[in-house]
């Protein structure tokens, strides 16, 4: 099987191979080669012979694991007692169909924000089970919100198609991998959470199935394609956009290490430790990737040369975005290189190199859609569309020309019907169809069995709050605090 290339004819540039020259001579770029063979290792030394004991004497008691002082003899050792299960410690729903949990990981000991793009059939058919796909995010990863969510049309994107898209929040320059020690008071173990800790929530909570992918950008397209290798079978895709395919080769350790610290000042002495470090190889996705046979794979970079969405320098073909330059040249590099070594596997996969750009988002949310068809496919959605009409019931609803296309057809919700489209959901009611969205309408989803139908559409009040009234009550809107059910 060979590796399916998609290409355009573009020069690398001058620019470009003068970034990836430098970065090699400052001991911060790929080998442009395979990894070089470990010297042999010596035989071990055999173990000094015991001294024989002497005539008469007793003889020692066998030594038993793990006694402990007190022990009865012959006693055995208890069980390990099982890690304690992640727990789902608050909610909070941004819309109807995406929502933030804060899950509280064993393995790290704090919460970690998980937020949930539902969906689209979610509501429409309650009792069905989705398929999943997360999506990681790059070395300066925040706190507080995806890089996708604000940096991509991520949520519009997915509006319209029937998977549950998962979106770890955090782990700047982490990797997503279990480190050897804490650093700047992270005890990062995100492959523990992401493959133990977070899938028995997911698929016991929040509908999804074992039917999974995995793709991210930059640093978090590097640990998509080390999560699939590293756990086979676990994911039926993964994708790399821009990743850093090599990590252990000639150079690479000492790059990764520079840009952790330029990513936060982590070190990657408490990631992996030393370059010698064997734990460098076994994260390394060109070295793991024989474990990819079976996944659907997909991977993509740019070239460094200045595209259509960055600005150019006053340097014929050099953007003025120069790290984002050096990067997707490592990138495309790496990328390269990992693709080779599929092929020379017969490992089958899909590798798109761009003509031109640069190692920044706007690339990357056309990767994510020239993505999906191949995504959707090794998730089991190649034949899934949107097939709807507006409902009976919203026929000659006047607030439906102002909802955007329909995303399913008319469903039944208690003491009504209900209809979602793009730019919200229609509710029969006592007074006629209402239309809750937004905010407001991601916190009527666990009001509404208290409150009702609705009885307005989202109206405007004093001072910019909004709201909706309902058959029991109200929910409001303020810039300040956001949605409140009263």
């Amino acid at each position: 099987m060979k590796i399916w290339t998609k290409t355009t004819t573009a020069r690398r540039g001058a620019a470009s191979l003068a970034v990836a020259v430098s970065m090699v001579a400052a001991g911060a770029g790929p080998a442009f080669a395979d990894p070089a063979p470990q010297p042999p290792q010596q035989a071990p030394a055999k173990p000094a012979p015991k001294p024989a004991p002497k005539p008469g004497a007793a003889k020692p008691a066998p030594a038993k694991p793990d006694a402990k002082p007190g022990d009865k003899p012959g006693a055995k050792p208890a069980p390990a007692k099982p890690a304690p299960p992640a727990v789902v410690t608050k909610t909070y729903w941004y819309s109807s169909h995406r929502v933030a949990l804060w899950v509280h990981s064993p393995a790290m000991n704090t919460d970690i924000q998980v937020q949930i793009l539902l969906a689209r059939d979610w509501f429409s058919n309650p009792g069905a089970k989705f398929p999943q796909l997360t999506m990681l995010d790059g070395l300066r990863a925040q706190d507080d919100q995806s890089g996708w969510l604000i940096n991509t049309n991520a949520e519009q994107f997915y509006q319209d198609k029937n998977v549950n898209v998962i979106m770890p929040v955090g782990g700047e320059s982490s990797f997503y991998t279990d480190w050897k020690e804490p650093d700047r008071g992270k005890n990062y173990q995100w492959e523990s959470f992401l493959i133990h800790e977070l899938p028995p929530i997911l698929e016991g909570q929040w509908r999804s199935t074992d039917v999974r992918g995995i793709e991210g950008l930059s640093m978090g397209g590097s640990a998509a394609m080390m999560l699939a290798a590293r756990n086979p079978g676990f994911y039926r895709f993964a994708a790399s956009f821009s990743g850093i395919l090599q990590l252990s080769s000639y150079g690479m350790p000492q790059a990764v290490q520079f840009a952790l610290r330029d990513g936060g000042g982590y070190d990657s002495m408490k990631m992996f430790g030393p370059p010698s470090d064997p734990a460098w190889k076994e994260h390394d996705p060109y070295v793991l990737a024989s474990k990819l046979r079976g996944t659907s794979l997909y991977i993509s970079s740019g070239n460094g040369v200045v595209g259509p969405h960055d600005k150019p320098s006053d340097i014929p073909l050099l953007a003025t975005n120069y790290s984002g330059v050096g990067l997707e040249v490592l990138s495309r590099v790496t990328s390269q290189q990992f693709a080779s070594r599929l092929n020379k596997l017969g490992i089958p996969g899909q590798a798109v190199y761009r003509p031109s750009g640069t190692h920044t988002w706007p690339y990357w949310e056309f990767e994510m859609a020239q993505a999906w068809p191949q995504a959707a496919s090794a998730l089991g959605l190649s034949g899934d569309k949107v097939a709807c009409q507006v409902g009976d019931a919203f026929k000659k609803a006047p607030q439906v020309k102002d909802l955007g296309g329909c995303l399913t057809p008319q469903y039944p919700v208690p003491g009504g019907s209900a209809q979602d489209f793009r730019n919200g959901r229609i509710f029969t009611g006592p007074k006629g169809p209402k239309v809750v969205g937004g905010a407001i309408g991601g916190a009527y989803v666990p009001a509404a069995d208290r409150l009702g139908l609705p009885t307005s559409d989202e109206q405007t009040g004093r001072d910019g709050v909004k709201f909706n009234t309902f058959e029991r009550g109200k929910i409001t809107w303020t810039p300040q605090g956001g949605a409140r059910v009263e």
